[in-house]
């Protein structure tokens, strides 16, 4: 099969990863460093036009489309247009992700569980709002800001400070709503709009520095899986994910693709922090090494519809990603950090994610750079293994988290020297 991924992280190399691995022949772009040791990497524009025109020179027989950006843009109904199957929700199926205000409503409309909130299109009216709510408040811009978007304001200085800041920009929106509390979970549902087949739990830590501290990133280090209790697995399906397609489907836009639900579980049940419509990343650096069956195959059927729920299949055993980001990051990071990388064993994977090439020296050219990974049978095995390897990178400056797992409290094993 000829596959087509769209984008250039560390989760389209992942991607790129697990269809190469099933002896698919892959195509990439704009793709990045590490991704063109297992993918032929094609440069060229990257409006979904051009992209979907792309693929039909190439003649591929799907496209994954990896970032946020190009789902929102239309990337997937181009490709429809041109009679290419293409895994990923249209345009309009991925404002559950690109408009957190609309989201907010449609799971009002649906009975989904999800904070307390307001949406707001005037600062003053949003400030008015704040200074009224209890602390600490959560405020969101309503569009796409890569991950970036939300502040946990515990003052009034700060909530003020993150809503002028969203207001910033033309046409903007903010949702603020209540802090909840209880453990973050992800949950991600492939599926063609109405099967599904949920990948195994995971769980991202959002904050640059330890004890989920410091500003938001786009992810420092996912653990997977994270030991969700069946109850709540049965209420996430029953509660959340099925609700979810049942309501694309029946406003029009069914969601085809990847349907990732970020959630809290509170003391009242799991409810929605936030719906994102592809892999996430860095939690595809943590899922995709444990899946076992064919992805690609997968997205094929998905965006006939007709997946096969039975047949995606994850092995037994756990992942762990460390992120390392540059250092300024998540303000201005530094690029241009020469980067040498070990050989990984067995089990264990480099994805690039802000990476480049200058003088045939591999170098950092973006704020999360490398996605460290590992598996192993247990969860405290696979956190040794990929901090060893972490260990082992030489990248001047590197910031990493190191308390990866210690929510439940997950210990790395130690490793042998």
């Amino acid at each position: 099969m000829r596959v087509l991924v769209v984008g250039g992280g560390g989760r389209e190399h992942a991607i790129v990863d697990a269809c190469a691995r099933m002896g698919h022949k892959v195509l990439c772009t704009p793709g990045n460093p590490g991704i063109a040791a297992q993918a032929r990497v094609i440069g060229g524009p990257q409006d979904p036009a051009s992209l979907a025109d792309l693929a039909v020179r190439e003649g591929v027989d799907v496209v994954i489309v990896g970032p946020e950006a190009y789902l929102a843009a239309g990337l997937v109904d181009a490709c429809r247009e041109r009679g290419v199957p293409a895994f990923g929700p249209g345009r309009a199926a991925a404002r559950l992700e690109g408009d957190k205000a609309w989201s907010k409503a449609f799971m009002l409309r649906h009975g989904i569980p999800t904070a307390a909130h307001r949406s707001f299109d005037s600062l003053e009216e949003a400030l008015t709002h704040a200074a009224a709510q209890p602390l600490p408040l959560v405020v969101k811009d309503a569009g796409l800001r890569a991950g970036k978007g939300v502040t946990i304001a515990h003052t009034r200085a700060e909530a003020e400070a993150a809503l002028r800041d969203i207001f910033t920009q033309e046409g903007a929106r903010a949702v603020l709503e209540e802090f909840m509390t209880g453990q973050e979970v992800t949950v991600l549902a492939l599926t063609d709009g109405e099967r599904y087949a949920l990948t195994p739990p995971s769980q991202d830590h959002k904050t640059i520095f330890e004890g989920d501290t410091g500003p938001m990133t786009g992810g420092m280090g996912v653990i997977c899986p994270f030991p969700l209790p069946e109850a709540d697995l049965e209420r996430i399906r029953a509660e959340i994910v099925e609700p979810t397609l049942a309501g694309m489907r029946a406003e029009g836009h069914p969601f085809t693709g990847v349907l990732y639900a970020g959630l809290m579980l509170t003391p009242g049940g799991p409810k929605v922090v936030e719906f994102n419509a592809r892999f996430g990343d860095p939690e595809a650096e943590a899922v995709l090494p444990l899946l076992e069956s064919d992805l690609a195959r997968h997205a094929l059927d998905a965006a006939g519809g007709h997946l096969d729920p039975a047949s995606v299949r994850f092995r037994d055993g756990a992942s762990a990603v460390v992120i390392l980001a540059a250092p300024g990051y998540p303000g201005e990071p530094r690029k241009g950090i020469p980067l040498r990388l070990p050989d990984p064993g067995p089990g264990e994977v480099i994805y690039h994610a802000g990476t480049a090439e200058q003088g045939g020296q591999l170098v950092s050219s973006g704020g999360r750079v490398l996605a460290v990974t590992a598996t192993a049978p247990s969860l405290n095995g696979a956190l040794g293994r990929a901090y060893a390897l972490a260990g082992r990178v030489d990248f001047p400056g590197a910031q990493l988290r190191r308390d990866l797992g210690g929510r439940i409290g997950a210990q790395p094993d130690p490793q042998p020297v």
